[in-house]
């Protein structure tokens, strides 16, 4: 199944966000487009091939030479400091096994952390974190994480609340039941497309915007809730909130639907249980605070009439309520989650056509399609023997306290002592927050392994860097929950130096410990038993799929014939009995005993109000702290194709730039264009302004992705990665997320002379080691 040669052949390859047809022209270039069946394909993928990726390609196996010369544990410090030397890959894989067995021998596999949090490839087969989960199980296991960085917080609390985020964004309602329903959509934090290009195995045809214009054209109106105004792909009202003050304005609104009797007595009795000991709460007969529109106002900065006024709008219509994955990335990041659902049952309207809630409409393309829900199947990654877990935003905790205690959910556990750390389709000097505390930690582990195509921060700071083949070099298939297109990936060019597939490498690696990784397939007898897998689960669903070699021949499956339109809800609202959300009680749950059960004093057993550590109204402000929110970018998926000539495209002055209000621009004497440096106690970076009037007084905002590129002489970060500046705490004790929302900065202008030169997408020195007289391995 080798296409790279087939210099004249027109074929088809997906990434997350997007599907493209690849052509081979005859001198070797390769000509990508967007697929003809999307009709709004996403930029993102079109520079895959660039000679500015391969620029930063690892190009051999690559061991920094402290650890090379005196091994494990050698001179941590000097990681991204150091040069590393190139070896043959027997080298490379001989130490890498020899240093497995002698952590497995004297710590035992609770000393290896498997993190490989990413979304790596849109393949099912080639998934890096598949891949090396795998491998890790067949050693004997390894230390895991659960959650995303994305999602954490909501994921926790929806359990207890109405059912899992799995279950729900599987069924949300489609944008077609809207348009025809829908006559006022209310959403926290916008609806923003720019992540809605994108899907955990391969968008499929784009239609966010789509189903978004259609609902616009069918007379919905739309109401957006923000500290941003061009987070929304259809006109609509914008109520510029302070942010992490979410959770105020919803306990108004449910204060005027209950105060003024708006509220669904019916439905919350017969579908909801707990709002009798909610209520008291929201009247402030608890706490002393009712939690009325003037009480938010203060709180908020949104007037107290409109907020009365919302509150009567949203009875008086078909209402969907949508809230963004960004709420919960913050200090009490469950609570917006949960009273997003509380007051969608508080209306009643949960379950009816074009009511009730969604939690991330713009969050994922899939989100909101009516596409058929096809199990797909997967690369296996067995059972793994280790028990011992970290939720995903505490990997800096655990490095730098082995053995505290922490809860997560409810229950008690302590961090294990990680001597190993390997890392395969992912950034963790990308995805975490304050990287400085991180980069102090990153000095714990003995060893740091990365499977990367690319000099990445995280690969730059390892020991061991193995170089991994891109989509484009190897033959996958793609496909993702809720998408429409199933994609042969077909190999369009040959590996990148001496780049190899991460099942190749675990293969070798796992035969020097007589560990059968293979189960004596290859490449193309993967594929078809993932491809047999998924055909058989569409069979079941009445879904006639071809047989494999049709399949790859054709390169693409169509599901849309089977789209329906769904309601979210729809069979719990119209029998809760016999059709139960999966809470304890079987009913949507506002006030929740299990979380009472808990004890714990940052989250409570119904929706609460707290004060963030960081925010706008906090006392003792000075007036020169503003809101910096650090959302996903519009040019990559996350920090993937950083170096790509159309993410470059939207610096500024070779940095992520950063967004302004003209009314803070001009108090700070910064104009648009201008370098600034941006502080906190956390850390100092650079960035260059953007001033807009989409931006609310008093909040910046810094896109994440930018490859972290730290000045460590001079202490500053200089390429605009704001992870250098965020909060890394818990979200709370329930759910231990992360809190990248919840962060006060300082913004000034730089003075001339003061930049500094960016070096994100230089690759490191290489250097011989003394080891070897005439500098071969």
């Amino acid at each position: 199944m080798d296409h790279a040669k087939n210099s004249n052949s027109k074929i088809r390859t997906a990434a997350h966000w997007g599907i493209y047809e690849i052509e081979n022209g005859t001198d070797g270039s390769l000509s990508i487009r967007g697929a003809a069946e999307d009709a709004d394909p996403s930029p993102i993928g079109l520079h895959m091939a660039s000679d500015a990726l391969k620029q930063v390609r690892v190009a051999k196996p690559s061991i920094r030479k402290s650890w090379l010369e005196q091994g494990p544990g050698a001179n941590p410090h000097m990681r991204g400091r150091e040069p590393f030397v190139e070896v043959e890959w027997d080298v490379a894989l001989d130490l890498l096994a020899a240093e497995f067995l002698r952590i497995r021998t004297s710590f035992g596999n609770e000393a290896i952390f498997g993190g490989s949090y990413g979304w790596a490839s849109a393949g099912r087969f080639h998934h890096a974190q598949s891949q090396v989960h795998r491998f890790l199980n067949l050693m004997g296991g390894y230390v895991s994480h659960v959650d995303n960085y994305s999602l954490a917080a909501g994921r926790v609390i929806l359990p207890h609340a109405v059912a899992s985020t799995e279950i729900l964004l599987d069924q949300h309602t489609s944008f077609d039941v809207m348009a025809d329903n829908t006559t006022l959509f209310v959403t926290f934090g916008g609806v923003p497309v720019k992540n809605a290009q994108m899907s955990p195995g391969g968008a499929g045809r784009h239609r966010v915007i789509a189903g978004m214009k259609a609902m616009e054209k069918a007379g919905t109106r739309f109401i957006n809730i923000s500290p941003v105004s061009d987070n929304m792909p259809v006109e609509s009202e914008w109520l510029a909130i302070r942010p992490n003050t979410d959770v105020a304005l919803m306990l108004a609104l449910a204060h005027v639907l209950e105060a003024e009797g708006l509220a669904d007595l019916t439905f919350l009795n017969s579908h909801c249980v707990g709002y009798n000991r909610f209520r008291p709460y929201l009247l402030g007969e608890t706490d002393g605070i009712a939690k009325t529109p003037a009480w938010a106002a203060l709180i908020c900065g949104i007037d107290a009439d409109r907020i009365a006024s919302l509150a009567r709008e949203m009875a008086a219509n078909r209402t969907m309520i949508n809230v963004s994955w960004s709420l919960q990335r913050a200090v009490h990041g469950e609570q917006p989650f949960w009273m997003t659902v509380t007051l969608a049952a508080m209306l009643g309207q949960i379950g009816l056509a074009g009511g009730g809630f969604g939690i991330g409409y713009g969050a994922l393309n899939s989100v909101g399609h009516d596409n058929v829900r096809l199990k797909f199947g997967a690369f296996p990654q067995g059972p793994n023997p280790v028990t011992t877990f970290i939720p995903v935003a505490r990997i800096t905790d655990m490095l730098l306290n082995p053995g505290e205690g922490f809860t997560y959910n409810g229950k008690a556990y302590s961090y294990p002592d990680i001597r190993l750390v390997y890392w395969a389709g992912g950034n963790p000097f990308h995805h975490h927050q304050d990287l400085n505390r991180l980069l102090k930690a990153w000095q714990k582990p003995e060893t740091i392994v990365v499977n990367e195509p690319y000099w990445t921060p995280t690969a730059k700071l390892a020991d061991i860097v193995l170089p991994i083949t891109t989509p484009l070099e190897r033959n996958d298939i793609a496909s993702a929950g809720g998408e429409d297109l199933i994609v042969a990936m077909k190999k369009v060019e040959e590996p990148f130096g001496q780049s190899r597939n991460d099942f190749d490498i675990f293969e070798d690696l796992a035969g020097r410990f007589s560990i059968d990784f293979s189960e004596g397939l290859n490449e193309d007898g993967w594929l078809r038993r993932i491809y047999a897998v998924s055909r058989e689960n569409a069979s079941a669903k009445g879904i006639a799929m071809p047989d494999f070699d049709e399949f790859w021949e054709t390169g693409l499956f169509d599901l849309g014939s089977e789209a329906k339109p769904v309601v979210m809800l729809e069979a719990f609202r119209m029998a809760p009995d016999a059709n139960p959300v999966p809470t304890p009680s079987g009913r949507i749950e506002i006030f929740s005993e299990t979380i009472d059960g808990f004890s714990l004093a940052d989250c409570l057993g119904h929706p609460t109000w707290f004060e963030p550590p960081e925010w706008l109204g906090a006392t003792g402000l000075t007036g020169e702290q503003l809101h910096m929110i650090s959302d996903q970018p519009v040019r990559r998926l996350h920090s993937q194709l950083d170096a790509s000539p159309h993410s470059r495209g939207g610096k500024v002055e070779g940095r992520e730039p950063i967004h302004i209000s003209p009314v803070d621009a001009q108090a700070r004497g910064i104009a648009d264009g201008d370098l600034v440096e941006v502080f906190n106690t956390r850390g100092r970076l650079i960035s260059a302004a953007v001033v807009s009037e989409a931006m609310m007084p008093g909040v910046l905002r810094l896109s994440t992705g930018a490859w972290f590129d730290m000045d460590r002489d001079r202490q500053i970060e200089r390429h605009g990665n704001p992870n250098a500046l965020t909060l890394d705490v818990p979200a709370s004790s329930l759910s231990q997320g992360c809190s990248a929302q919840t962060c006060l900065v300082e913004i000034r202008r730089l003075g001339d002379g003061q930049a500094v030169r960016v070096e994100a997408f230089d690759i490191p020195s290489f250097a011989f080691s003394a080891r070897s007289g005439d500098g071969e391995y």
